[in-house]
C-alpha cells in the first residue's frame, strides 16, 4: 500500500486560476454548480479525481478546487487535532446521510422483528456467536493465526489458550463482555487503559506495557510490511494522556447545539485511537472495541450481533486507505466514516443473511421430527444442536462446550443433552473421564428420515 498523493493547496490552486486573468475562467470555477461528491454520489480523494473526465472547461485541479469548496461549505470542525495542532473535519453528504438514516431503521431504537435476537429466550445464543466471530475476526486482522474451528472450540470449551493467537482471541472475547458491562458509563482514560490492558494481556512482548500508554523510548510507525514504507508515524508519546484525555471530553459530549450524530461519532471514535497509536500493540483491537462501546451506549443494540471486523478483513486495504485518505487530505475523516458506514451496513445486512439460514435449517430440522416420537419435544437450543448433529455425523459435544454456546447454566446444558441421549436416542452418550460426552450417530438422518426414533 502506498501513501496516497496530496493534492495542492486549494489556496494555491485559486491563487493560479485568479492569475490567468481570465475573467470567464474565474466565473466558471467560482460559480460552479459541483456538489461535494462526484456524478455517481462518490466522495472521492483527488488520487482518484485527477484521473477521471472532468466537466467541460475544467482542468483536474479546477474541478479539485470546485468540489473542496463544496465540501467546505458542509463541514464540521472536530475538537480533536492532528499531531501538528490542526483539527480534524468532516461533512456529511447526501449518501451518507442515506446511510445514516438506514442504520438508524436497522441498528437502533425499538426494532420490531420477528427474529431469535430478538427472543429473551433465543438472543443470548446469537450473541455468544457474535461475540465469538468478532474476537476472533478483530485478533485475525492484527497477526492472530489460529483457525476459526479451534477458536471457537478454544472459547466454546472455555479451556486455557495454548498459544499467543488464541490468547489474542481469548482477551477479545473478554473484552466484549467488559463492554457490556461498561456501556452506561461514561468514557474515562481508566476504561480505555483497562479495555487494552484486558485485550493484550499475555500477548506483548512486555507483559508491563498492558494497560499503559506507549513512552518516548517506544518507536511506534505503522509500516506496510509488503513495501517496506511507514504509512503513518503517530503523535510524541508526551502527548497522549492529553490527547486520551479529549478523545473522552469528544466521546461524552452532549451538546445539544452541535449536534453529532452517534453512529459518526463512533467511528471518529475509532479513527482517533488508530491515529493516536497510543499503545505499544492492540490499537486496532482497542479502536474497534471503542467503537462497539459508543454504539452500544447511544442504542445501537443491533451491533451486539454484528462483527464488522469480518467485514474489514475481506478487504483490509479498504481499511488502511481510508485512514490515508483522512491524512493526506487536510484531516478529512469523511472518507472514514463513508468506509465504515458501508462495513456496518454489510455487517447487518451478512447478520439478517444469517438469521435467515439459520432460521431454514432449524425448520429443516424440525420437519424431520414429524414422525417422531421427539416432535415437538425439543427447545431452540438442542433443535440448533441436532441441525449441526445431522451435518456433521461423529461430532462429539460436551455439556461445558453446550452451556458456553448459548449462555446457561451448567445444569440446563446438561439436562438438555441427557435428554437427547437418554429419552430420545438422538444422541450417544458415552463416558470420557470423570463425565460424559455426547456424540451424533452416523445414521442419524437416515433414521429420523425412516421413523426408526
Amino acid at each position: 500500500m502506498k501513501i496516497p498523493e496530496s493534492p495542492r493547496a486549494t489556496s494555491k490552486i485559486l491563487e493560479d486560476i485568479i492569475n490567468q486573468k481570465d475573467r470567464s475562467k474565474i466565473a466558471l470555477v467560482l460559480g460552479a454548480d459541483i456538489g461535494p461528491t462526484d456524478p455517481k454520489g462518490r466522495y472521492l480523494h483527488w488520487e482518484k479525481i485527477k484521473h477521471l473526465p472532468t466537466p467541460e472547461g475544467f482542468t483536474s485541479e479546477e474541478y479539485w478546487f470546485a468540489t473542496k469548496a463544496a465540501r467546505q461549505k458542509i463541514s464540521k470542525k472536530l475538537p480533536l487535532l492532528d499531531k501538528k495542532g490542526n483539527p480534524f473535519s468532516f461533512c456529511v453528504p447526501d449518501t451518507l446521510q442515506k446511510e445514516l438514516h438506514w442504520l438508524d431503521q436497522n441498528a437502533a431504537g425499538s426494532i420490531t422483528m420477528d427474529q431469535p435476537i430478538t427472543n429473551p429466550h433465543t438472543r443470548d445464543t446469537y450473541l455468544v456467536s457474535s461475540l465469538i466471530e468478532e474476537s476472533i475476526s478483530s485478533s485475525q486482522l492484527e497477526g492472530a493465526s489460529t483457525t476459526r474451528n479451534v477458536a471457537k472450540e478454544m472459547l466454546r470449551q472455555g479451556r486455557e489458550p495454548k498459544d499467543h493467537s488464541e490468547k489474542m482471541i481469548f482477551n477479545n472475547y473478554k473484552a466484549m463482555g467488559v463492554i457490556r458491562d461498561y456501556r452506561e458509563e461514561e468514557l474515562t482514560p481508566s476504561l480505555i487503559l483497562h479495555l487494552h490492558e484486558v485485550l493484550t494481556k499475555g500477548t506483548l512482548e512486555d507483559p508491563n506495557k498492558a494497560g499503559k500508554l506507549r513512552d518516548s523510548e517506544d518507536d511506534i510507525h505503522v509500516v506496510d510490511t509488503s513495501e517496506s514504507a511507514v504509512l503513518h508515524t503517530p503523535p510524541d508519546a508526551n502527548e497522549l494522556e492529553k490527547r486520551l484525555s479529549r478523545i473522552c471530553d469528544f466521546a461524552n459530549s452532549a451538546n445539544d447545539n452541535e449536534f453529532i450524530h452517534p453512529v459518526v461519532k463512533a467511528i471518529i471514535l475509532h479513527f482517533m485511537i488508530g491515529y493516536d497509536h497510543p499503545f505499544v500493540d492492540g490499537n486496532g483491537r482497542t479502536a474497534r472495541a471503542l467503537f462497539y462501546w459508543s454504539m452500544a451506549k447511544n442504542g445501537y443494540w443491533l451491533m451486539e450481533f454484528v462483527s464488522i471486523s469480518s467485514i474489514i478483513k475481506q478487504a483490509p486495504v479498504k481499511y488502511g486507505k481510508a485512514y490515508l485518505h483522512a491524512e493526506t487530505d487536510e484531516n478529512d475523516l469523511t472518507y472514514f466514516l463513508i468506509h465504515q458506514a458501508d462495513v456496518i451496513r454489510k455487517g447487518v445486512t451478512s447478520l439478517h443473511e444469517y438469521l435467515n439460514r439459520k432460521a431454514s435449517e432449524i425448520e429443516e430440522a424440525e420437519k424431520l421430527l414429524d414422525n417422531s416420537k421427539a416432535k415437538g419435544q425439543l427447545n431452540h437450543r438442542q433443535l440448533s444442536l441436532l441441525k449441526h448433529a445431522l451435518k456433521n455425523p461423529n461430532s462429539i459435544y460436551r455439556i461445558q462446550e453446550h452451556q458456553a454456546s448459548h449462555a446457561i447454566s451448567y445444569q440446563t446444558a446438561r439436562t438438555d443433552l441427557l435428554k437427547m441421549s437418554d429419552d430420545l436416542n438422538l444422541l450417544r452418550k458415552r463416558k470420557y473421564g470423570n463425565s460424559f460426552v455426547f456424540v451424533s450417530p452416523p445414521d442419524l438422518r437416515a433414521r429420523l428420515v425412516e421413523n426408526k426414533l
